[in-house]
This record gives structure tokens, sequence and C-alpha cells, in this order.
């Protein structure tokens, strides 16, 4: 009798979907176009190159190109987000990269590739930036750290779905297979777009004044706590390119060990993202929780330098283990990454803020390859030693770089509060020597 209901109870406690309501309208938006994500991710360079004829060579340094060019449209695009309703400037930008995605099916050349590549990339850099904008405004002050990882458990499944149907392409290994891919790819950002479009509208708040251009750019204290979250966002390219080759080259454990370590990531994100956010919603506590992260992502390399020198079956264990600790480290620092962009960000200009955090963010994902390849897959264990005192060092700086990001903020606010009562203590008093000039005017003079 109650069997049906268990079951649901257990499906919803699994699902990362969250109830009926506005987060969940974002989640199925987000949910249908990281599908595309994982269609075009598992298939682009083959596409590229068999079906389109490119070279490997071509392709990689087309997407390094146009991934660097990208990164310059986060600031931009998160200030108009902040000026426009983020909404439909989201919707907007989902259509356009529909239309950069179509284009795909076009490239015949290199130049012409380069133009579509960089066109896509400065539309992913930008949307980004408007989607966490958002994202903020959906969740409030309250929730936006709620909604964010809810978002990012719904997202690493709808790019395993979207890699899971690409296998189909990839086992046919034809032309029209592979376009197949590049039209599910729109498809999905078109079912993205309609389903955003069933948000309500967020209209930008009023601005008292007109705020200078760039000043997520000129603020000090804001840029060192997220230059010290873009550094420890460096052990994403450690996951998934650095450890993929570590494992081939360094350890006796079978190639297939790396599908199961990118599975046991993607799951343990799926069922977990939510979960561990929940300590790290405003700045204070998410600067605890990034020191905690960036210490146990160390914990994590350090046992993946260990596989180097185990036998294969202590290798494959250790490697499971660091990934699940690796895993933690990671939720944990993304919740606090979200946390601390948002909370240390002006309030008025979520969006910039959010677009520079970004860009630091994608610098580092920019660098990241050439440097970890050269420090690990060349330098060996020691080059893990490394890494793990780089995140290690660098955790144990973003509390008192989060205290002094506090201790400027608040000053900010104080000062301008006593702008604003001297403004209008200024106004009230032009106010009151009008009105009584005003009176001196209607009284009765003597003739």
């Amino acid at each position: 009798m109650g069997t049906t209901a268990e079951v649901r109870g257990r499906w919803r406690s699994l699902s990362p979907l969250p109830p009926p309501g506005r987060l969940r309208t974002l989640s199925l938006a987000t949910l249908a176009n990281t599908v595309g994500t994982g269609l075009w991710v598992t298939g682009a360079a083959l596409f590229l190159t068999r079906a389109v004829g490119l070279t490997p060579t071509e392709v990689g340094l087309g997407l390094t190109l146009a991934g660097l060019v990208g990164l310059t449209a986060s600031v931009p695009l998160g200030g108009l987000a902040d000026r426009r309703d983020p909404r439909s400037l989201r919707a907007v930008l989902q259509l356009a990269q529909a239309v950069v995605a179509a284009a795909y099916l076009l490239v015949d050349s290199f130049p012409v590739f380069l133009l579509v590549a960089t066109l896509d990339a400065l539309l992913i850099s930008g949307n980004l930036a408007v989607r966490a904008a958002l994202v903020a405004a959906v969740g409030g002050p309250e929730g936006r750290v709620h909604a964010f990882a809810t978002l990012r458990a719904v997202a690493n499944l709808g790019v395993a779905l979207g890699a899971g149907l690409a296998a189909f392409a990839l086992a046919a290994d034809t032309g029209w297979a592979y376009r197949l891919l590049v039209l599910g790819n729109v498809a999905t950002y078109l079912v993205s777009a309609a389903l955003i479009m069933r948000l309500p509208a967020y209209p930008p708040a009023r601005r008292p004044l007109r705020q200078r251009a760039g000043r997520a750019l000129r603020d000090k204290p804001f840029l060192a706590v997220a230059s010290a979250s873009a550094v420890l966002s460096v052990h994403h390219v450690a996951l998934t390119l650095v450890l993929p080759l570590w494992v081939v080259a360094h350890t006796d454990a079978p190639p297939v060990t790396v599908s199961a370590l990118l599975l046991v990531n993607t799951l343990l994100t799926v069922l977990l993202a939510v979960r561990l956010s929940g300590s790290a919603r405003h700045a204070a506590p998410a600067a605890t929780t990034m020191r905690r992260a960036g210490l146990v992502l160390a914990a994590g390399m350090l046992l993946w330098a260990a596989t180097a020198v185990v036998p294969t079956a202590v290798a494959i264990g250790l490697l499971l283990a660091a990934t699940v600790i690796y895993t933690m480290g990671d939720l944990w620092h993304a919740g606090a990454g979200a946390a601390l962009a948002y909370d240390l960000a002006v309030p008025d200009a979520l969006g910039a803020y959010q677009g520079v955090d970004g860009l630091l963010a994608g610098l580092v994902r920019a660098a990241g390859p050439a440097l970890l390849t050269w420090l690990i897959i060349d330098g060996g264990p020691v080059g893990w030693l490394a890494l793990a005192g780089l995140l290690a060092l660098t955790g144990l700086a973003v509390p008192p770089l989060t205290r002094r990001a506090l201790a400027d903020r608040a000053e900010r606010a104080d000062r301008a509060d006593r702008t604003d009562s001297t403004d209008r203590a200024e106004r009230a008093d032009r106010a009151d020597s009008t009105d009584r000039a005003e009176r001196a005017d209607r009284s009765p003079h003597p003739v």
C-alpha cells in the first residue's frame, strides 16, 4: 500500500530537480541546455575532424584562441544583466547560441571554424555571467547559493545524459550522425530559451546614481578573494585532463579506470551538490568552507601522487578514494565560491561582479592545461605535491582576504551612509531656506 509513496519519496531524495516553482523551471532549462552540452562536448572533436576535415592541431588551436577571446564578453554582458531583465537577456543569448551552434554545419575551412568558434566562445562566456545574475534573482539573497548548487547537480546530470546519447553517433561514425549531434545541440538551446521565458521578468532595481563603468574590476578586495577562488579552480583541469593522462602514463591501473573515476565524480556531484551547499550561504562561513575545500583538495592530490608507486589493486583503490575526497573538496569550493562572489559583490552590480569572477576562473582554465601537464605529467609525483601545496596555501589565504573585503565593504557602506545623511541635510536646509523665502514673499509689505 505504501510502496508507491516510498518509491516516490526515494526518487525525490535522489533527484536533483527541486519541487515545482521558479527554481524547478530554471532547473529544467539548465537540464535541456546541458544535455546539448554533453552532446557537443562528446562529439565536437570527431565532428570537426571526421565530418568537416580539420586537423586535430587546427581544432586545438582554434578552440584555444576562441576561448581566450571569449573571456572578454564576461564582464560587459554581466554588467548588461544589471541594467536589463536577466531572464530575457539569458533567453536571447540562448537563441543566439542556437544560431551559432547551427553555423558549425557551414564550417568548411579553418578561418570559418575560427570565426564560428569565437562567436560561440563569446556567447558562452557572457551567458555564464548572465546566468549567475538570473540565479541570484530567482533564488534571492538567502537562496541563491542553494539555487546555484541545485543547477550544478542538474547540469552534471544533463551532461551525462547528453554524453550517453552522443555515444550512438560515435558508434555510427558517419558524417550525418555527427551532424545530427549538432542539430541536437541546437534544439536544446531552443528548448532552454522557451523554458526560461516561463519565468517572470526580473526588472533591475533603480539606481540613484549612474555607476562608473568597470567598478567590479577596480574592487581590489573582491579581486583578491575571486583570484584565490580562481586559483583553486585549477583542480578541474587536474581531474578532466591531467588525471586521465596520469593513470595511463604513471600508474599500473587499466585505462578503463578513468571512466570509473569520472563516473564516480559525476554521480557524487548529482547526489551531494545541494546537500553540501548549506553551510556557505554568506561570506564569512563561505570563507571557512573555502579553506576546508583547499585542504581537502590538497589531500586528494597527495593520494593521486601515491598511485605511481603502488601495485595495481592498491592504485585503483587509491584512485577511487582520492576521487571521492576530491569531489567533496570540489563541491565545497563551488558552493563557497558562489557565496563569496555573490555576497562580496555590490548589490546593484551582481552581474558585473559575476562576470569578473568568471573572467578570472576562465584565465586559470586557459593557463591550466599547459601548466599542469608540464608540472605533473613531466614532473611526476613531485608535481602533485607542488599542486597540493598551492591548493592548501590558497585555501588558507581565503579567510583573511575575506575579512579584509568585508571590512572594506562595511567602510564603504558607512561612507555612503554619511554622504547620504549629509546630502539629506543639505537638501533639507535648502528646502527650509526656500520655504522661508516664499513665506517672506507672501507676507504683506508696508506701503
